[in-house]
């Protein structure tokens, strides 16, 4: 098949009623799976052969950048939305093009064009060679196909898949909502599925295919009780397979988020002040992501912006804690085969035993500081480019048994779950609001609390990290995305239950006043 562009191809897919028929792959793939990172689909339906990209990557090394990439893309996204058991709203879309990078030095010059035609990406590599000045250089001659593992093996393509197949479950979440408390007056249950498909094709002679799948179950809820209302909303998902989804993981879901809600009734606000927090496991590592993972990216460390930039070989916390990112865990959703460089998917250790051992790197923060780059090239779509970015984030068991790290504080707050964060990520300070937890008093969990926040800052907290539990979780949502330089990616996280001895807890009044 020749070169198509993307008017001509959206036409084509929107006659066929879904992207169905163009989803098919040739056969041969390198790994299990009948689908994922199987090659020959942008060639097959778009003419992207190794010949045309080593004229494209010529072009963009034409002034005598130091190295060049392309990077392909196509992804079909669609999401089936109930609200008060009626179809609220479904849509979906295509995102097709091609994104061209030309580093030297430090520097990136980037075009990206949604035409995959000759002459529009020439164009586009033309862009980006602009960022050298120089003579030019040659692109590898051939391509090795980068062989990678299949952390989220799919059986069906989402596009497979029919809305009627979807819409029980949501009907299913919305009436289940309903049927478990009188309190609860408005639902929205909400399915989300997207594969995306890329090829990272680089002038140094790597060519790598993946197929992503990304999906989500989730509601939210009203519950109105003597003229007051409370909220509350969960997901469960990830990289998962769509036979994931079944009537179970709606009566879970459902269950998840009408508790969360009714409990909000009869929440009281805690005291403020300086006291001990103990962060429960799983979610709420998005706080250890946010706060002290970002701090871990290279590019903030290279630029002398993070308060790691001079801490590698240090101590950061104690002995008993390890913090890793890694992209392999199957099905969670910052798991990749492969990163948007063309780096396969592999496992960084962060903090061991308690030293900062490393950071995440992409291709120019590893060739600075002369380190293999770490798989952590990450970038939202063709039309950004890749810097360095986490995958699943999260802090390693210890030894200790939950229960005993909740018995060790006298008076203190236990956290179940954090939203609406705020975070200065060069100095790591933070504010995030408590949206589930309860009070700890003489060693024991007792009444929720509500309306709160944690502030702090998040080195001096993984430094106040006193007991670690043995009950590590991973966030089984599907929808965690992080936002940086513009961008959101998908992304992982999880914590076991830990002891921080000190941190502010913004409530009506100071403890013991």
């Amino acid at each position: 098949m020749g070169s198509i562009s993307r008017r001509d191809f959206l036409g084509t897919s929107a006659a066929l009623g879904t992207a169905a028929a163009l989803s098919r792959i040739i056969p041969g793939a390198l790994v299990e799976s009948a689908f994922a990172g199987a090659p020959g689909f942008f060639e097959s339906e778009f003419g992207i052969n190794d010949a045309l990209c080593k004229k494209i990557l010529e072009i963009a090394l034409s002034k005598g950048g130091d190295f060049a990439d392309l990077y392909f893309e196509h992804t079909i996204s669609n999401w089936v939305s109930l609200e008060d058991g009626k179809v609220d709203r479904a849509n979906g879309s295509i995102n097709l093009g091609v994104g061209i990078r030309t580093v030297k030095g430090d520097q990136t010059g980037y075009g990206f064009t949604q035409e995959l035609t000759e002459e529009s990406m020439k164009a586009a590599a033309a862009t980006a060679a602009s960022i050298a000045d120089g003579k030019p250089k040659s692109a590898a001659k051939e391509y090795i196909r980068l062989k990678t593992e299949d952390y989220y093996p799919i059986k069906t393509l989402f596009t497979d898949i029919s809305l009627s197949s979807k819409l029980p479950l949501i009907k299913r979440v919305n009436e289940q909502c309903f049927g478990l408390s009188d309190l609860i007056i408005k639902v929205n249950a909400t399915m989300h599925d997207q594969q995306k498909r890329m090829m990272v094709v680089t002038s140094d002679g790597v060519k790598a295919e993946d197929l992503l799948p990304r999906d989500y179950l989730s509601a939210s809820v009203v519950a109105e009780k003597d003229g007051k209302q409370e909220r509350a909303w969960w997901n469960f998902g990830g990289r998962q397979d769509f036979s994931y989804f079944t009537p179970d993981l709606a009566d879970k879901l459902a269950k998840e988020v009408v508790d969360r809600a009714v409990i909000l009734f009869d929440a009281e606000q805690p005291p403020a002040g300086e006291m001990p927090v103990v962060l429960g496991p799983g979610v709420t590592g998005i706080l250890l992501h946010e706060a002290i993972g970002h701090g871990m990216e290279a590019d903030f460390n290279r630029k002398g912006i993070s308060t790691y930039s001079t801490m590698i070989g240090k101590k950061v916390a104690e002995p008993f804690v390890h913090i890793v990112d890694e992209g392999i865990t199957p099905r969670q959703l910052g798991s990749i085969n492969v990163d948007d460089e063309g780096i396969p998917g592999q496992k960084t250790m962060l903090v061991e035993n308690g030293i900062l051992t490393g950071y995440l790197h992409d291709k120019i923060s590893a060739k600075h500081y002369n380190v293999k780059p770490t798989g952590n090239g990450r970038r939202e779509s063709y039309q950004h480019i890749p810097i360095p970015r986490m995958r699943n984030t999260y802090m390693l068991a210890g030894e200790t048994a939950p229960e005993d790290v909740i018995k060790s504080v006298k008076n203190g707050i236990y956290v179940e779950d954090i939203s609406n964060g705020q975070v200065k990520i060069g100095e790591g300070d933070f504010a995030f609001y408590v949206s589930q937890g309860k009070m700890i008093e003489d060693g024991k969990i007792t009444k929720p609390i509500k309306d709160v926040n944690i502030m702090g800052n998040g080195p001096k907290m993984l430094q106040n990290v006193t007991m670690v539990a043995n009950d590590l979780e991973l966030h089984e949502g599907g929808r965690g995305a992080c936002g940086k330089d513009g961008q959101s990616m998908p992304v992982g996280f999880g914590l076991p239950t830990c002891l921080v001895k000190s941190m502010t807890v913004g409530g009506v009044q100071k403890q013991g006043a």
